[in-house]
């Protein structure tokens, strides 16, 4: 009788388990807490709220806790390895490529070694600036002036989307100017505080930036340390056209628009996109449950006027529309790095 009924323990055991295991597989069993963990250390950046944003809709669509943990790029990537559930996701932008292509320290092919996930925003709004005092009223202008001899420093943070800006520059003055191009010099830097700084100390002739962080200093008058004035938006122009006719802070969509596509001989352009990469052994129903959440999301309408409120363009594609598109954008922009190798 004893035996019996530890068989039968052990038997019911076993099927709870299996009916356990087939319930995951096709994602119902998802529950409890998800983090979403982002390759930035900072939550007052873009990355953590377009992330915040999300975080927030998935809570709600799937009956979860979501949090958003800014770990850093090693720390996002390191606890996305350790976790196959679906109970650690990660969101970050074209830096998860881009680091790789110029052979950062912790960057590996996002599209050999995880699983891309859907896109979810852009941020059109990766800029670069110069005091307001600066001779340099264009991008145009600081292409000339490396050009003509002068040494242009910018600020920027390498292996990222505000490195390809810089590339696209230095290969400008190389088409343009011809063995002049080491007169556009990159000053590495982290933060975006840590590269406003450099402007404030005059250590820097331009930075990256952005409209959501920066937007606030173009409006201060010409005598203030801290004054700005943009010169360029890496933005398309129908990326832009797409934002909330307010545009952002003081400065309208129209005002926007006059930073967008300068003449450039490359024809550069660069969209920030933001999508979700998952651990490579995750399970691909898991995958199918994150996109059909996310769908849901998105044709619900609401997260979309979060998005542009934030001044994010909205801008979801399923994980295998994403990835493919992705690859190729990443395959484009070798292309532009590999010339100045």
């Amino acid at each position: 009788m004893k035996k019996g009924l530890i068989f039968l323990l052990c038997m019911l055991t076993v099927v709870g388990a299996v009916f356990a295991e087939g319930q995951k597989d096709d994602g119902q069993m998802l529950k409890g807490n998800l983090r979403i963990v982002i390759g930035s250390s900072s939550t007052g950046g873009d990355t953590y709220a377009n992330s915040a944003i999300v975080a927030e809709k998935l809570a709600e669509e799937l009956g979860m806790n979501v949090k958003v943990d800014a770990t850093g790029v090693n720390g996002a990537f390191d606890a996305l390895n350790r976790d196959s559930s679906g109970h650690t996701i990660m969101i970050f932008h074209d830096q998860s490529y881009l680091g790789y292509l110029y052979g950062r320290e912790g960057y590996v092919n996002p599209f050999e070694n995880y699983i891309i996930g859907p896109t979810v925003a852009i941020n059109p709004g990766n800029a670069y600036l110069a005091p307001k005092g600066s001779p340099y009223n264009t991008i145009q202008d600081t292409i000339d002036a490396a050009g003509t001899g002068t040494r242009v420093r910018v600020a920027i943070q390498p292996g990222g989307v505000s490195e390809i800006g810089f590339s696209a520059m230095k290969n400008a003055v190389a088409l343009m100017y011809p063995g002049m191009e080491d007169n556009m010099v990159a000053v590495n830097t982290g933060s975006q505080s840590d590269k406003n700084q450099l402007l404030f100390d005059g250590q820097a002739d331009v930075i990256n930036g952005s409209i959501q962080a920066n937007e606030q200093y173009t409006h201060l008058d010409a005598s203030d340390i801290k004054s700005m004035k943009f010169l360029w938006l890496t933005a398309k122009t129908a990326t832009i056209a797409q934002a909330n006719p307010e545009g952002y802070g003081e400065t309208s969509r129209d005002e926007l628009m006059k930073f967008v596509e300068p003449v450039l001989p490359n024809d550069f352009t660069f969209d920030k996109e933001f999508f979700v990469i998952y651990n490579k052994d995750m399970n691909p129903a898991l995958v199918k449950y994150f996109d059909d959440a996310l769908k849901n999301i998105f044709d619900a309408g609401e997260i979309q006027e979060t998005q542009k409120k934030a001044f994010f363009i909205p801008n979801f594609r399923p994980s295998a529309d994403a990835a493919d598109y992705l690859e190729s954008k990443m395959n484009a922009y070798e292309k532009i790095i590999s010339s100045l190798k």
